[in-house]
């Protein structure tokens, strides 16, 4: 098998390196979005509550598949971190303890996952339709736990090598594999099979995402990281699982609390009905969509950074910083009008009902004022986890999504009455105030770590 070398990343122009590995990141998570929007497409032919348990049950559902982007980012900050420094040695070990770890903590999330899953779909829905919905696809869903927690286990550490190529070609044939999965699972073939209705949803999520794991270990252990991987680089070790831990959990946790910002949201949206749950959901992905390239720009933040802190070329570190900066904002200038007077089509796409329609365009319209905020956020968030610094990432997190989201979005509903644009302000307020908290952070982190966020301090000491 011919082996994918790695890509240095502490040489060459910045943009080649942004261009090498944000353009296949981004088309990786277009993927990845589209999948989840031909989810989203198909469960609203069905009716109304199958599109709102969906978006109910894949938000439960993340909460677990959050430790798989844990991982992949902290295992891309460790290996790249090695790789800077030149230690293939600690970069192999690092490899191997991560799949290992990999696997043990998704089976640990299975087994939880059947005991909380019910519970939580009860906490943030009505008895009814939809809520059945929601608990029968994730009962299903909990067998793609390993798919995800793997394969972004072996992302990371081929992103810490600069191949973002990988996942983005597993996620391409997953996407066409759930285009064609999804109406033959639900609807089956004429004359000789009926199909299996709203479950094929989950079906087609669980066959597309083990293969999407197997091609990952494949490309992973073919990769140069991986030459020299031995047996008894597969043996736990409680240190190295110690400090992959450290690395991961403050980032899945933060993701986490994301969720459960989403599932505040939906709790305060059950109060309008099942169109509004709806309408967040596609909402949502919507917004995914146009921000895919700013992820692709913050996920190659991550390596590159990670690679020239290793190696302790500061200047580097803080040069990627901003020309992610200065991208995420070019595009968003050209994105945001373009969202605004495209949202009612956008909407149309997933849904024919007018009160979804329209309660989802209104959160489109309120989102263009936020998307150069999370683009910001984004880029942020990579540039703690490449200094290793991923517990900033949590208390981020926590006061934004954590306390922020329900919070304001409380205060709005009492000062301005029971309507949806509440919701919408409360969210934007959590947002922007959490941009001012994660930049003081992201100063006081880089001052000490790499001299300053924007510039190194001039020495005015007299010689």
């Amino acid at each position: 098998m011919k082996r994918a070398p790695k890509v240095d990343l502490t040489i060459g122009p910045m943009s080649q390196h942004f261009r090498t590995l944000a353009v296949p990141a981004a088309l990786g998570m277009v993927f990845n979005t589209a999948y989840n929007m031909v989810d989203m497409y198909f469960a609203g032919r069905l009716e109304t509550s199958s599109q709102a348990g969906l978006s109910i049950g894949f938000g439960v559902f993340f909460v677990y598949v959050a430790f798989g982007f844990g991982l992949g980012s902290g295992v891309s900050a460790l290996v790249g971190g090695a790789l800077g420094a030149r230690d293939a040695r600690q970069a192999r070990r690092l490899t191997g303890q991560a799949l290992i770890f990999a696997a043990l903590i998704s089976g640990v999330l299975m087994a939880v996952g059947l005991i909380l899953s019910p519970w939580i779909v009860q906490l943030v829905s009505e008895p009814g339709a939809y809520r059945d919905a929601a608990a029968r696809y994730l009962l299903v869903l909990q067998l793609a736990i390993p798919g995800f927690v793997v394969a972004y286990a072996c992302n990371g550490a081929l992103q810490a090598q600069g191949d973002s190529v990988s996942l983005t070609r597993a996620l391409g044939v997953a996407f066409l594999a759930n285009v064609i999965l999804n109406p033959l699972l639900i609807y089956g073939l004429p004359g000789l099979w009926g199909g299996i209705g709203f479950d094929g949803l989950a079906v087609s999520t669980v066959l597309s995402q083990t293969g999407v794991m197997v091609f990952m270990l494949w490309r992973l252990l073919g990769s140069e990281v991986a030459e020299g991987l031995q047996r008894r680089h597969f043996r736990p070790r409680v240190k190295t699982f110690r400090i992959l831990a450290v690395q991961m959990l403050p980032t899945s946790f933060s993701l986490q609390v994301m969720i459960l910002a989403g599932i505040a949201v939906q709790f305060a949206l059950k109060g309008f009905g099942g169109h509004a749950i709806a309408a967040y959901g596609v909402g949502l992905r919507i917004e995914q969509m146009v921000l895919l390239p700013i992820l692709g720009v913050a996920t190659s933040l991550l390596p590159i950074a990670a690679q020239n802190f290793g190696a302790r070329d500061f200047d580097r570190v803080r040069a990627a910083l901003a020309y992610g900066v200065k991208v995420a904002l070019t595009f968003m200038a050209i994105t945001c009008p373009i969202l605004w007077l495209g949202a009612d089509w956008a909407m149309g796409v997933f849904t024919d009902d007018p009160e979804v329609r329209a309660a989802g365009v209104s959160y489109l319209h309120f989102d263009t004022l936020l998307l150069p905020v999370y683009a910001m956020l984004f880029l942020i968030n990579s540039l703690l986890q490449a200094l290793k610094r991923p517990i900033y990432v949590l208390w981020i997190s926590i006061y934004r999504q954590g306390f922020g989201v329900a919070f304001f979005v409380w205060l709005y509903l009492n000062l301005r009455g029971w309507d949806l644009w509440s919701v919408w302000f409360g969210i934007g307020t959590s947002v922007m105030s959490g941009l001012v908290l994660s930049l003081l952070l992201a100063r006081h982190v880089a001052g000490r770590e790499i001299g300053g966020l924007w510039s190194k301090p001039a020495d005015h000491s007299r010689t």
